[in-house]
């Protein structure tokens, strides 16, 4: 088998476990068996309509069982799959769509009527298959002979588009090797078994969803549960009906759990590894999953990683909290100064990765890949100290920094303290001009449900909690956060509409 990337996964797990569960959706479960012959079935039929090599495959949709069979598929031809973001508007997809020279798209029937008016007015895309009877048509009209594409490690697989918060996205490239090494770190540090049942409600289209849960899972012969979209009352029966092990999701989708009625009730004996990204896990949520006997595993990671570079285990969820962990098992991370001279105990400064897992760049961008490294490091952009036993706690983006009367502060240090208010659900803290410090913070909150919380008593809720000078200035209450097409918060907004000289009335 001269494949040894990814679209080799297939068959190798197939002549190991063929009649294992690897997926099920929507009630319908597929063996490993099944997948193999169906990748190798739209390989071929790929491959008949002029995939090569080197071709840009995109998907276009909710979780689904071809979104994974188009990427095994792409592999096993040495083709790059370039997974579209479904929260982005059409402009946006035909910006990522000319950008990787993807002629090929896989979409969900959702998306037909975006595709329809993309091929007129872009016209790159030479092959649009929708998912369903005529993506069925395509399998069942093909072959499953054995392929014989020669694929590397070195060569690219995945290419992925950054959130985009500070410009144009950029398509960070994934080489087999990258998302290979990221999911045996995860296997690794999570301790993940043949027999786990992932949930995977998070979208394949992001990395986290990918590489820390359903990549690692499938490798090691485990079975994943498909559901196109996070519903925590779904969630709470799914993990009963299917004896769940493990989930992957933000903070806010683990919040959504516990104010479901049935939270306290609910069946939640099978689940060993709740996976956490994003943002540090509040306080009491921690809490909450304790009081059921349940630890989080916590990370930090980026896209540019695929994606995982610390990881926070169940044993330290507690007693660390805060902290995103230690290097995955076979990464490195320093933290540094301006000059890249190591940052001292308790000292912020910037994240630096290295390891087999980190992308060698960005798709045709050289002057930005060479930018993003240094002396062979990747620079995260993000802030970070280490504690004496070698634990990284991540302080924000470097370019969120606030400079209040030279004093540096970090805002995700202060929306830590704000969410352990009982009134507030989420919030975000941004600069303001201020004549005399030259910027302050400003809070901006979302209330609990129901909830009306009083400016001041919030301000007073963090005295004692953050040193005086980190204190916000100014509270106001929205009514949700403005966030990226990848559900990022997306500070310039927030600078837009609330870091006005004066702060925006509260209701």
């Amino acid at each position: 088998m001269r494949n040894e990337g990814l679209g080799s996964w297939p068959a190798r797990r197939a002549r190991k476990t063929p009649h294992r569960t690897a997926l099920t959706h929507q009630g319908r479960p597929i063996s490993y068996g099944v997948l193999h012959s169906r990748v190798l079935r739209l390989a071929h039929a790929l491959r008949a309509h002029g995939v090569r090599r080197g071709d840009r495959v995109a998907y276009l949709g909710p979780n689904h069982p071809a979104f994974l069979e188009t990427f095994f598929a792409a592999g096993a031809l040495g083709a790059v799959f370039v997974p579209l973001n479904t929260r982005l508007a059409a402009p946006e997809i035909a910006y990522q769509l000319a950008d990787a020279g993807a002629r090929t798209l896989v979409h969900s029937p959702a998306h037909t009527p975006v595709v329809a008016d993309l091929r007129q007015t872009a016209g790159q895309v030479e092959l649009a298959v929708e998912v369903g009877p005529d993506y069925e048509a395509l399998l069942g009209g093909s072959v499953e002979d054995p392929l014989d594409e020669a694929v590397g490690g070195d060569d690219v697989c995945l290419l992925m588009y950054t959130s985009g918060t500070t410009g144009r996205p950029k398509g960070a490239m994934l080489t087999h090797a990258n998302l290979t090494w990221n999911a045996v770190n995860v296997l690794v540090d999570a301790d993940l078994t043949a027999d786990t049942v992932a949930l995977v409600s998070a979208p394949l289209f992001h990395a986290a969803a990918l590489g820390m849960l359903t990549l690692p899972v499938l490798l090691k012969g485990g079975h994943c549960v498909l559901v196109e979209s996070f519903d925590p009352a779904e969630t709470l029966d799914l993990v009963e009906e299917h004896r769940v092990g493990a989930l992957f999701g933000v903070p806010t989708m683990y919040e959504r759990l516990t104010r479901q009625p049935r939270w306290r009730t609910a069946d939640l004996s099978s689940l060993r590894i709740l996976m956490c990204g994003g943002a540090p896990v509040p306080a009491p949520l921690i809490e909450a999953y304790a009081e059921r006997g349940l630890a989080f595993q916590q990370g930090y990671g980026m896209t540019e990683a695929a994606p995982g570079a610390l990881y926070l285990d169940a044993e330290h969820a507690r007693p660390k909290a805060g902290s995103a962990g230690v290097p995955h098992f076979f990464t490195d991370v320093r933290v540094v100064r301006p000059d890249l001279s190591p940052a001292d105990t308790g000292e912020t400064g910037e994240v630096l990765v290295r390891g087999p897992h980190v992308t060698p760049g960005y798709w045709q961008l050289p002057d930005e890949t060479a930018a993003a490294f240094a002396d062979g490091w990747f620079r995260t952009g993000d802030a970070a100290r280490v504690d004496a036993d070698g634990f990284v706690t991540i302080a924000d983006r470097l370019k969120d920094m606030i400079i209040s009367g030279g004093e540096n502060i970090y805002p995700a240090e202060v929306e830590s303290a704000l969410l352990a208010h009982p009134d507030v659900l989420e919030c975000a803290v941004i600069g303001v001009p201020d004549a005399r410090w030259g910027e302050v913070p400003r809070a901006v909150v979302v209330p609990r449900e129901g909830a009306a919380p009083d400016p001041a008593d919030v301000l007073g809720f963090l005295a004692g909690r953050l040193a005086t000078y980190k204190i916000p200035k100014s509270v106001v209450c929205v009514d949700e956060l403005p966030r990226t097409a990848s559900g990022k918060l997306h500070k310039p907004s927030l600078r837009r509409d609330h870091g006005g000289d004066t702060p925006t009335p509260t209701p």
